[in-house]
Parts: structure tokens; sequence; C-alpha cells
């Protein structure tokens, strides 16, 4: 039965990854803005929703641990694995606004929730609430940078039929939705094969948890970059990646303070280690070519063995 739901679970994944992301670019060619911009919010957004389910419900119940590692271990699978296989399926063209803004910013926000972690050894309400406001003026930004590029002269000329507005509305919720229940039947199914192979519980969390509730990350972006839209497997992964340590870890942080333990640190300094070097390779010719995407999945194929051995 749980190699059944499995497989369901991917089919769910897969085919709704494939209305999402129809559905998010035909919204961006209607409202006549990057689709860089709408991977930034809305497909982040919507993708990031496992993550977020997983780090309130455990803030909720008391079980804070969970809530960090779940986002630190999700976002360093966003960065190496997904970007790494978008990049290996197809080179991925960087544009130079991204590289000066977006994925600095996401760097900033690693280091700073390091910083809230090395202080007081958690996450306090306070700071909790500051990477709420902190997702508010990141949300304000991309809305202005969107009416910037709407209004600019240099806006790409829609070529084309429209994807009309309600059949865009029905791709992005209908998608959303399979790639969430997809996403929680693959993690259920995956966690209780483990268990029955004798896994253990911390193993689980660290890596099929992760992988889990990257699952819609994974898929989206693959489509994405299958379907020649880069910028938006790209602005998927930044901003799902600002997204849950912002909003998530803010949400579960609000809630009840959340403890960072030694472990969180030196996830959280590989986080900004593998940011920066993603950085360094998407600033060579501004392109992520096949062989840094295998090296970047080889640098996350060693994390794993390290928090597998520790």
């Amino acid at each position: 039965m749980q190699y059944f739901m499995l497989i369901v679970g991917f089919i769910l994944l897969i085919k709704g990854a494939d209305f999402f992301v129809d559905g998010s670019s035909g919204l961006a060619k209607r409202l006549r803005v990057p689709t860089m911009v709408i991977g930034l919010t809305v497909v982040a957004m919507g993708t990031s929703l496992p993550e977020a389910a997983v780090s309130v419900s455990a803030s909720i119940s008391g079980c804070n641990d969970l809530s960090i590692s779940n986002a630190i271990g999700s976002n360093l699978f966003n960065l190496m694995v997904i970007i790494g296989v978008c990049a290996v399926i197809a080179p991925m063209e960087i544009k130079r606004s991204t590289l000066l803004h977006e994925f600095p910013f996401s760097v900033i926000v690693a280091g700073l929730l390091l910083c809230f972690g090395l202080i007081d050894s958690g996450i306090s309400r306070l700071e909790g609430i500051i990477l709420l406001c902190l997702f508010l003026v990141f949300m304000f930004y991309t809305v202005v940078a969107a009416k910037r590029a709407r209004n600019s002269e240099d806006t790409e000329k829609v070529t084309g039929k429209l994807m009309p507005g309600w059949l865009c509305t029905i791709y992005i919720v209908g998608g959303a939705a399979a790639i969430a229940f997809g996403g929680r039947f693959v993690v259920n199914a995956a966690s209780n094969i483990a268990r029955s192979f004798g896994i253990s519980e911390n193993v689980i969390g660290l890596t099929i948890v992760a992988f889990g509730t990257s699952l819609p990350e994974l898929f989206t972006s693959i489509v994405a970059a299958k379907k020649g839209e880069t910028d938006l497997a790209l602005g998927n992964i930044i901003g799902s990646n600002i997204f849950n340590i912002l909003f998530v870890l803010g949400i579960a942080a609000s809630i009840s303070p959340v403890s960072f333990l030694f472990n969180n640190t030196v996830d959280t300094i590989a986080l900004i280690l593998m940011s920066i070097l993603a950085i360094v390779f998407c600033s060579t010719k501004l392109k992520l070519v096949r062989w840094e995407g295998a090296l970047m999945l080889t640098a996350y194929t060693g994390y794993i063995i390290y928090i597998t051995l520790r």
C-alpha cells in the first residue's frame, strides 16, 4: 500500500507542477510582469506551503527543533539539488539584477538567522516578528519591481494567444493542491518505508522530511526549466528560501520561541557557504552550466553523508 501511495504522490507532483507552471507563466504574461517576479511571489509561496505547514504545526505542538531543521534542510535542498538538477537538464541564463538583488538578499537573510541563533541560542518572539517585518519589506520591494517592469519600455512584448485569467487561476490553484497532496503522500509513504528498514527518526527528519517538503519546488522548477522558463525556476528557488526563513520561521518563532542548537549553527553556515558558491557559479558569464550543476549536486551529497554520520 505504501508503495502505491508513493507512486500516486509522484504522479500528483508531476502533473500538479505542470499545471502550476503553465498557470504561473500565463499569469505573468497577462500581467505583463517578468516571470522572475511571479516565481519570487506566487510560485515561491505556493510551493513553500509544505514547509509552512510542517514548521507551524511543529511550533504549535512544541516541537520547535523540527521547525528550524526543516527550514534550513529544505533551503539547502532547494539551493544545491533543485538548481543543480535544473542546470544539468538545461544551462540556466542568469539575469544581472538577480545576482545583484535577490540572490544576495537570500544570503543576508540566512546570515541574519545565524546571528539571531548565536546571540541567545534561539529565535525569540521579538526576532520572529522582525523576520516577518522583513518579509513584508521584501514583498513590497517585489511589488514595486513588478510595477516598474510593467511600466518600462523594455518589457517584453507578449506574442501568441494569452491564457484566460480564470484558466490561469484554475491551473495555479489546482496545480498547487495536487502538489500539496502529492508531497504529503510521498513524505508519509517514504517515512513508513524507511521505518520498516530500521532507519532512525533523526535521519528521516533531516533527509526525507526536508526532501519531501521541497518536492513542490523540485518538480515545479524542473518542469519550468524543461519549458525554458529558467527565470521562473530560479525565482521559485530564491523566493522559497527567503520565504522559508522570513515567513515560515518568523511565524513559528512568533508562536513559540525556537531553540537554535549547535547542529543548526553548522547547517546555517553550510547554507551561507553553498549560497555564495552558487552566486560565484552564476556570475561566470551570467550562466549556470551543466558541470557546475553537477558539482552542486556532489557538494549536497557530501553534506548528506555528513549529517547522517554526525
